[in-house]
């Protein structure tokens, strides 16, 4: 896929520069909705305006979670090592799954719950799509983790994503404990993108998605960040969903436990958010990592 046909957007947040750039104020609102727009409360819309982040508890029921598990030992077992959607660590076991919605019935039931797509349809004030759809593995001794970045440099830079108007869900499949790799953020710091130095090579997304490098700020600005907004571990038991901006600053630490952890990624974009030409590389990310027909999402659909 080229550029070649694609619509192109003025670049409100230049990234993936030759010179460091002074980090530069959101311009959009994190929530878009109001109240009355869905299940969510006036005081969590407050609390994920100012920190980037909600933590939601039994977001999926006990039932769901003993089949959702096998799910995902099924969908590992049954991939085509040649399968893209599979990424795999270099030492040959799967990191991530992406489309399982598309792999699995099951998950894409996940998504349609009143605890997941209301919920990112009040956030981005608008109906949604899926953007990007993942399951990531972090299994117990051998799990490595995502170094710190903001999910928004990337779908910029590399998607044409061209404004602030995208929200990530983590579901928690397993217990999350602060020792086996639980997702870290930087409360606030979603008010603020942070431009990155380097030109995108041809072709990044193979690598990056087993080792990112590229599209972080430097341990400089990363230090100043964490001392300006702090850093919280986010824990709790399986069935607990994550909700964070598009923007805030996050990773995780390896696992070197004995206690897997499992979650569910979903990237929800709003309908008016379409993407466009990409600001930074030659050709978009295939459509696995970014799909570009925003269409509501429907269960019907997804699984044909």
């Amino acid at each position: 896929m080229n550029l070649n046909g694609m619509g192109r957007c003025h670049d409100h947040y230049p990234t993936r520069l030759e010179t460091a750039t002074e980090p530069k104020a959101r311009i959009e609102p994190t929530v878009w909705g109001q109240e009355f727009d869905g299940p969510l409360s006036d005081g969590e819309l407050k609390s994920i305006a100012a920190k980037g982040y909600l933590v939601r508890r039994q977001a999926l029921g006990e039932d769901w979670l003993p089949p959702l598990r096998d799910e995902l030992q099924h969908i590992g077992s049954r991939a085509d090592r040649n399968d893209p959607r599979i990424i795999r660590e270099r030492s040959g076991g799967i990191r991530s799954v992406f489309q399982p919605h598309l792999l699995s019935e099951l998950v894409a039931e996940v998504i349609s719950l009143d605890t997941m797509l209301p919920v990112a349809r009040q956030l981005l004030g608008s109906d949604v799509y899926l953007h990007q759809a993942r399951i990531n593995l972090m299994p117990g001794f051998t799990g490595r983790g995502f170094y710190w970045h903001s999910d928004f440099e990337t779908w910029h830079s590399e998607d044409g994503m061209p404004t602030m108007r995208a929200v990530s869900c983590s579901i928690a499949l397993t217990d999350n404990f602060t020792y086996n790799g639980a997702l870290m953020v930087m409360p606030g710091s979603h008010k603020t993108f942070y431009p990155c130095v380097g030109a995108t090579p041809r072709n990044h997304h193979e690598v990056s998605l087993v080792q990112q490098e590229l599209g972080v700020p430097d341990q400089a600005t990363l230090a100043k960040a964490a001392d300006q907004y702090g850093i919280e571990p986010i824990t709790g038991p399986a069935g607990t969903a994550l909700w964070f901006d598009s923007n805030v600053m996050h990773g995780s630490a390896s696992n070197i436990t004995p206690f897997p952890r499992s979650n569910i990624f979903l990237v929800f974009n709003s309908v008016e958010n379409p993407l466009c030409a990409p600001f930074r590389v030659a050709a978009p990310r295939p459509e696995y990592l970014a799909a570009r027909t925003n269409q509501p999402f429907s269960v019907a659909a997804a699984i044909g």
